[in-house]
């Protein structure tokens, strides 16, 4: 068992790594930006965002979905998103008829059109599942965002754009995850009630 002062240095250290990576945000800048204008050209047009991720990831992308079709910071009308594991009954379906790998594909064809955006979140960049949604997007000409890791696995070159956390630990990149996809909340409401 910790001493008490064993603990506070483990949550110092914890903190402390937080921080580093934090502060390597600013070299993503210009991504995120770009994310920005993506989606916010889609909606614009009548497109919606369509969010995949797995574990914290599925958090996530329900997080941000209910950011961009309730509020963020301001009254405005709903922000067309979807987070595509969310309808349970279609998530246990699909995975037990067609396997777990096409969950996120099938849901992608049934709700997508050409024109949309998917945010698709993995921490390694290697889960099949979202895999087969960013193939899924790109036949079906949706624009992707991947939101990975520092390497990007094998999403770095299957999306449109990817954003990669500097760190290959997967609760620093969540944690990054969720500021990013609170600063494109921001940026989104901010330009799209100019609108």
């Amino acid at each position: 068992m910790r001493s008490p002062t064993e603990q506070i240095d483990k949550i110092n250290g914890i903190w402390s790594d937080h921080l580093e990576v934090a502060r390597a945000l600013p070299n993503l800048a210009s991504a995120v930006s770009q994310a920005v204008d993506i989606i916010s050209a889609s909606l614009a047009a009548g497109g919606q965002l369509l969010i995949a991720g797995n574990g914290g990831s599925a958090a996530d992308a329900q997080h941000i979905s209910a950011e961009l079709t309730g509020r963020f910071l301001r009254d405005r009308k709903p922000l067309r998103a979807l987070a595509l594991h969310a309808n349970t009954s279609a998530l246990t379906a699909i995975g037990n008829d067609y396997g777990f790998e096409q969950v996120f594909a099938r849901e992608l064809l049934a709700h997508a059109c050409p024109g949309d955006v998917l945010l698709a979140i993995s921490t390694s960049g290697n889960s099949r599942n979202i895999l087969r949604a960013i193939e899924a997007a790109r036949s079906n000409k949706v624009k992707v965002i991947g939101l990975t890791g520092e390497s990007g696995g094998q999403m770095r070159m299957a999306c449109d754009l990817c954003i990669s956390v500097p760190s290959k630990s997967t609760a620093r990149i969540q944690e990054m995850h969720i500021v990013i996809g609170h600063t494109i909340c921001e940026l989104l409401e901010a330009k799209l009630a100019e609108t």
